[in-house]
């Protein structure tokens, strides 16, 4: 479940330079890039996730499962700084009260979270909600018609962040395609070797986390990815 954060009105949030929060589901397209605690040092986080925004990442989502209230609450508001300047989406994983509290651009919903229906009414309108489906067309289908954004299928490949997620394919993908009308992101897996049958067989964003991160040159394989949405 989404944690229970004590943050009230007076959480500090990203700077009031940043460009408007609000990105339209139109605009969820290309690589979406998932932090990790494990593969990012904490002294380095601003700088590394700023390598994969500089390469052209479209949407970054936070996650972070350590439980450290207080660092999730910075990270996540640099991140939100950082996004506005590079003119990104900030999703975050879980956690509604952290995204509204950073006024990040939306949240990402698993299947033990919140409903989409109290996210809407937490966050309002003009949030960005995604919803895991795993390998559940008819779970995507309900999400769709519940008010998400988009949804997520997933783990097209195994995965080294997550050895026992449910198997997806690029043909769940395809079908998923055909039948819905919100944006699609793949994810578990997905490295630069590998990416382009996922692309081709309809996904709108493909979600990287070791295949970016665990990457010598992060911008540079961003910046790969990335193009082949072009």
């Amino acid at each position: 479940m989404a944690s229970v954060l004590a943050w009230d009105s007076t959480t500090p949030t990203a700077s009031s330079g940043q460009k408007d929060k609000h990105v339209t589901p139109a605009a969820l397209r290309g690589l979406y890039a998932i932090t990790d605690e494990t593969l990012i040092p904490e002294s380095a986080f601003v700088a590394t996730v700023e390598q994969a925004l500089r390469g052209g990442a479209a949407i970054i989502q936070y996650r972070d499962k350590s439980g450290n209230e207080a660092k999730r609450l910075e990270q996540a508001s640099a991140l939100r700084s950082l996004c506005g300047e590079y003119n990104a989406c900030l999703i975050i994983n879980d956690d509604i009260r952290l995204a509204k509290a950073v006024d990040a651009n939306g949240v990402h919903l698993g299947e033990e979270d919140v409903s989409i229906e109290q996210a809407r009414l937490m966050l309002g309108e003009d949030a960005i909600i995604g919803v895991s489906c795993y390998n559940q067309l008819q779970s995507a289908i309900e999400a769709q018609a519940a008010g998400a954004d988009y949804v997520a299928f997933g783990a097209v490949f195994t995965s080294p962040t997550k050895p026992s997620a449910r198997p997806a394919n690029c043909e769940l993908i395809r079908e998923a395609k055909s039948l819905l009308d919100i944006p699609l992101c793949a994810i578990g897996g997905i490295d630069k070797s590998n990416v382009e049958p996922v692309i081709d067989a309809g996904a709108d964003m493909t979600a990287l986390i070791s295949g970016l991160f665990s990457e010598a040159d992060i911008a540079l394989t961003a910046k790969y990815i990335s193009g082949l949405f072009d």
